[in-house]
């Protein structure tokens, strides 16, 4: 898994997947052209470029994820401060958004990279609570500044469509059915 996210792993291990962590660092800019779709795919491949496949042999399978926040066409990423996360919280209130995740599995001879997409509807939220949340959680590596496993999701989150999992940042059902797939290619 090429990920820092403890969430991802968290599920990946949830789901008995074996699994060993490479970080690589990559310059997340992407071709302003871009729909968020694609954006979230290219993003994905992107984390991918430093691997050097031959390295791990034939048999390793390599998992890449990106995940962005869409509201009104506009991605909300990863806050860089609190007052960025609040004010986040604050477009998000009372609004329903799209939460999309582009998904590479790989192996040495074969790519492949799909999509998820979830829409999460909230509340209107209370500055009080977004206070709370920001206060007691500390979101700033969460897109679009909250973790729908935590207290702002079990309290603002009035409906989801599509799957939970990948609101956490990892689309389960889809990697499973891509883990397949590899396999019967491979």
């Amino acid at each position: 898994m090429v990920s820092k996210s403890p969430r991802r792993k968290q599920l990946l291990k949830e789901m008995g997947i074996g699994f060993e962590v490479l970080q690589t660092n990559v310059d997340e800019n992407f071709p302003e052209h871009l729909t968020p779709v694609q954006i979230a795919e290219y993003l994905s491949q992107l984390k991918l470029t430093p691997v050097n496949f031959a390295k791990y042999g034939e048999n390793a399978i390599f998992i890449s994820c990106d995940t962005i926040v869409v509201l009104d066409d506009k991605i909300l990423g990863k806050p860089q401060t609190e007052d960025e996360a609040a004010d986040m919280l604050r477009q998000l209130s009372g609004k329903t958004h799209q939460v999309i995740s582009g998904l590479t599995v790989a192996t040495a001879g074969n790519m492949m990279t799909r999509h998820s997409v979830t829409e999460v509807s909230f509340k209107k939220i209370k500055e009080k609570e977004i206070e709370h949340y920001i206060l007691k959680y500390k979101p700033l590596d969460k897109a679009g500044g909250y973790g729908i496993q935590e207290w702002i999701g079990l309290i603002g989150a009035t409906a989801i469509n599509g799957c939970f999992y990948n609101v956490m940042g990892l689309p389960t059902s889809l990697l499973w059915k891509m883990l397949d797939d590899v396999m019967i290619v491979t």
